[in-house]
């Protein structure tokens, strides 16, 4: 039995970094860059090592550079987490599984800390393959929480539902994460959108730009539980954007969603001082007419642009402060077209 499960990048267009804090986004995975895990059936439990679990460095200051931005764990970790998590689920839920074993291995075209989510996509995937594996079905809205709990109470790692949602819903979905309803079933409401009602988007991002996010995540979490005045109230500005570009897209009013696009990075710089590095992003962008914001955490941003001249200006832009920038596949997802 030879089993496979791919997870896709995503990025936040909007609301993003209020999934952690009862707040709205609104994300899209797209195919151009994807994590894999392949799980096949054998005597012992085992996990090899992938993209991040480098162990050879040409010098002491590429190994410095990777601990520093990596940890000392790379992806396995990740597929331990998730696995011991899917097996407390089946115990508490009264799900026996079957006494078989597997060796599971990753692979990832994700560009690594860039906020594109290429750890969540690995995690996502390894519990994709394991539902397949073990014949088991966990409800699609409560996946995600199995996820997010794998990398940030098994692991430590600071982060919200919203890479997880979009990872295993794909497409485009709507996110609304009332403190009441994450708080009592553990999931908000999520609801898939039609990709066909979005702008031109485009992604442009810089692998030197790399940041960990869980570092960022980390310090956010504690001005919030310290409810700084500020924090609080941007939150709730960040879930009223996603909001209005939900409703917006909904009405056809694509007009309105540079401008809420754009706001959504401004009041991310004015509370939280974004560097200067991915500031710059953001502006050689926004000077080649193109609306711009964070996709995640730093080192990738995410747009729409309005013609294929305006593009070229936007492209070559970015190459000329080191950038990859591209048209995101967005697939379908869970949306479904209504009938009757």
């Amino acid at each position: 039995m030879l089993l496979n499960a791919t997870s896709y990048a995503r990025a936040g267009l909007i609301g993003n970094p209020s999934d952690g804090y009862f707040g709205k986004t609104l994300s899209c995975a797209f195919e151009n860059y994807s994590a894999t895990v392949v799980l096949y059936e054998t005597p012992e439990l085992q996990f090899l090592p992938g993209d991040v679990d480098d162990a050879v460095f040409t010098d002491l200051d590429h190994l410095v550079r990777e601990v520093r931005l990596f940890g000392y764990y790379g992806g396995i970790r990740l597929l331990k987490a998730v696995t011991k998590l899917f097996a407390d689920h089946c115990r508490e839920h009264g799900i026996a599984l079957p006494r078989r074993n597997f060796t599971a291995r990753y692979t990832s075209t994700i560009p690594r800390l860039v906020g594109l989510s290429g750890s969540s996509a690995i995690v996502t995937a390894m519990l994709k393959c394991l539902m397949k594996f073990y014949e088991v079905t966990i409800p699609l809205e409560q996946a995600p929480t199995l996820c997010l709990n794998a990398e940030k109470h098994e692991l430590g790692i600071q982060c919200g539902l919203q890479d997880r949602v979009i990872q295993m819903y794909e497409g485009v979905v709507f996110m609304d994460f009332n403190r009441e309803l994450v708080e009592t079933r553990g999931y908000g409401r999520y609801a898939p959108v039609n990709p066909g009602l979005l702008p031109n988007l485009y992604i442009a991002f810089d692998p030197q730009r790399a940041e960990v996010s869980g570092v960022y995540h980390q310090k956010l979490r504690v001005l919030f539980e310290e409810k700084q005045p500020d924090v609080v109230a941007a939150m709730s500005e960040f879930a009223d954007l996603a909001q209005n570009m939900h409703d917006a897209l909904l009405a056809g009013r694509l007009a309105e969603v540079p401008a809420l696009m754009n706001a959504n990075f401004d009041l991310r710089d004015r509370i939280f001082h974004v560097a200067e590095a991915n500031r710059h992003m953001v502006m050689t962008a926004r000077q080649a007419g193109c609306s711009a914001k964070f996709a995640g955490s730093g080192g990738a941003i995410v747009g729409t642009w309005e013609d294929d001249a305006q593009y070229a200006r936007l492209t070559a832009a970015m190459a000329a402060i080191g950038c990859t920038t591209f048209k995101p596949v967005i697939n379908r997802g869970q949306w479904r077209p209504t009938t009757g």
